[in-house]
């Protein structure tokens, strides 16, 4: 039986972000685990092994329960480490699933380490917590940079493998020094390859792409309620009335237009009554912070100078339909520049309002709910969409599961672009520990790495899925 060029340990595994890049590298699972059953069960169906399973007790006894690797991956949860005590070391982490990654580090010692984190890990909060992690991984015995490798999918071009949302995540990735070898205590982060940048600003349509209304089995579910419709119909109606009014006046004055405004619109708060917006500005007598004070303040300038303007009329009747919706649905925040209509930007329902950008990309993908609206299309992002956003393939199975749990666990997952490039800039930094401490097949996996990224993880998924039917008729 051949050797496997190389192996990889999935901790935190998700739908399997790092196994879809390991796998099309040819890099052999050799252990992974996933606490939520639902998410152990769409990596199972995709990529062959059921992970499911808890780290902490996987750590109890190493040696049986998770196989040596060439190659350690996780999205780690990010917990708070203690910080009452002066030691700085692994004590302080008992109690977090970073422990778990310790434990199974000095036990196996994997020759290379990517972990991933959300951008919150090196925020002024936690850099307690980030300087532990370097230094752990640092007394073990690995290079690893003190500065974070922040990388989003939307920096990188679609030929390597990005995609049209801003995800930003924290990667930090480290390098066994081998014996006789030295760390470089001044090591910088990774960073993406020059020629993967991306320089050309994003198009969903083409670029994704969005799917067309002949996809109609992956469009189910995607529809717009009849409130959400009329939310969006009635904002629009106030987007229309506002320029039509700043286009009278620049051709009035001679001037360029003037855009719509950039900080939240709240019409809930729109009223001409002194004694009211006194007492938004201080409710119960407690002052209302700066931010706020400044984001009302705006708004009553704004609805007293549309009035001013000749729209107090139309404001009137407009406003009465307003009061009839929820809250956060009598919120604007357009953050579209220059598009000329609502539907034509891609939206989200949000508590602080509904959010307004251009069809150039989206924002990132959430566990939560809130999908994106496309505009044009009439409708939410499809989870095939989702999918693409996240570098899978269309033949990625989810099993007819509900749409909200595919988006929960995209919304989890990590973006296989992304990790591809992060592992390519890595090799590119540390090249010559690599080939020293036992890691060269990695290497070369990435050396050898294919052209489109995409094509190639669908095609370990159609191989997958081939041998296992044939399985399956063997034992029939």
């Amino acid at each position: 039986m051949t050797e496997p060029t190389a192996t990889y340990a999935d901790l935190f595994a998700g739908i399997g972000g790092f196994a879809a890049v390991l796998q099309a590298l040819g890099v052999h699972h050799a252990y992974a685990v996933e606490i939520d059953k639902a998410a152990a069960t769409t990596y199972a169906r995709n990529w062959g092994h059921d992970p499911l399973g808890d780290v902490t007790v996987d750590t109890a006894d190493i040696t049986t329960r998770v196989s040596a690797h060439t190659i350690l991956t996780g999205g780690f949860p990010c917990q708070p480490f203690s910080k009452s005590g002066a030691q700085r070391g692994m004590d302080e982490t008992r109690g977090t699933l970073f422990h778990d990654i310790m434990k199974i580090v000095q036990a196996r010692r994997p020759p290379m380490i990517l972990l991933e984190n959300v951008r919150n890990l090196i925020g002024p909060r936690h850099a307690h917590e980030w300087a532990l992690i370097i230094d752990l991984l640092r007394e073990a015995g690995y290079q690893v940079s003190d500065q974070p490798a922040i990388v989003s999918p939307h920096q990188i071009k679609p030929e390597y493998g990005g995609a049209p949302q801003v995800r930003e995540r924290v990667f930090i990735t480290a390098t066994l020094v081998p014996e006789g070898r030295v760390a470089d205590p001044t090591v910088g982060p990774v960073t993406i390859l020059d020629e993967a940048r991306m320089d050309r600003e994003w198009d969903l349509n083409l670029d994704l792409p969005l799917l067309t209304v002949d996809a109609q089995h992956d469009l189910t579910g995607t529809e717009l309620s009849d409130s959400e419709v009329a939310w969006i119909d009635h904002w629009e109606s106030w987007v229309q009335a506002v320029r039509v009014l700043y286009a009278a006046e620049a051709d009035r004055d001679g001037a360029p237009a003037k855009r719509l405004p950039g900080f939240p619109i709240w019409a809930h708060v729109w009223t001409t009554s002194d004694r009211k917006r006194r007492a938004l500005m201080a409710p119960g007598g407690v002052r209302v912070p700066a931010w706020k004070a400044n984001f009302l303040t705006k708004n009553w300038d704004l609805y007293d100078g549309l009035r001013a303007r000749g729209l107090g009329d139309w404001l009137d009747q407009w406003l009465r339909v307003t009061r009839t919706f929820p809250e956060s649905r009598q919120k604007l925040e357009w953050q579209a520049q220059d598009t000329e209509h609502l539907w034509d930007c891609a939206m989200s329902l949000r508590p602080s309002g509904i959010r307004a950008k251009r069809m150039t990309h989206l924002p990132a993908l959430v566990a939560i709910t809130q999908t994106p609206i496309l505009g044009p299309k009439r409708r939410r992002l499809a989870p095939r969409e989702a999918a693409r956003m996240q570098g899978l393939p269309d033949n990625y199975d989810f099993g007819g599961q509900r749409n909200a749990a595919t988006f929960k666990q995209l919304g989890n997952g990590v973006n296989a672009g992304v990790v591809w490039n992060v592992l390519r800039a890595h090799v590119a930094r540390d090249r010559d520990l690599l080939m020293a401490n036992g890691a060269a097949k990695i290497v070369e996996a990435v050396d050898a790495g294919p052209d489109d990224l995409t094509h190639q993880i669908a095609q370990v998924l159609t191989n997958r899925k081939t041998h296992a039917d044939a399985d399956a008729k063997v034992g029939a």
